[in-house]
């Protein structure tokens, strides 16, 4: 799987405490109109400790600030989920997407360790 720079909402991001995505992804004026699926990816990258179950919504919104956030889709996962480097969802995105999109990751326990990455891309790989 080829992945874009662009279309990265979390890099190997850190994950302790609930908080949006590092990146917004800007689908420019096209929106929901995007042409092809598109598929939300999620990834552990480093084994979480401490967290009991982590919730990631893909939120859009017309502002950048998503003053407005609406949520597309929300996937839960629990602790026995987070112990491995592995991919944990890779969803299609459904339709509603205005020209603004972020992850947005809520950590239920107390994190001291964990990270993950999300994107999206046009292909999956099906390992």
């Amino acid at each position: 799987m080829l992945l874009d720079q662009n279309a990265m909402m979390s890099d190997k991001q850190a994950v302790t405490a609930s908080a949006a995505s590092d990146n917004v992804i800007d689908l420019g004026a096209a929106g929901n109109a995007v042409p092809g699926a598109l598929f939300a990816v999620g990834r552990v990258e480093e084994a979480f400790e401490g967290v009991t179950q982590l919730e990631v919504s893909l939120q859009t919104d017309n502002s950048a600030e998503f003053s407005a956030a609406e949520e597309l889709m929300r996937v839960s996962f629990e602790a026995a989920d987070l112990t491995d480097a592995k991919t944990l969802f890779a969803l299609v995105v459904p339709n509603g997407a205005k020209r603004f999109l972020r992850a947005y990751y809520t950590v239920q326990g107390s994190g001291s360790a964990g990270k993950l990455s999300c994107f999206l891309t046009d292909a999956v790989d099906m390992k």
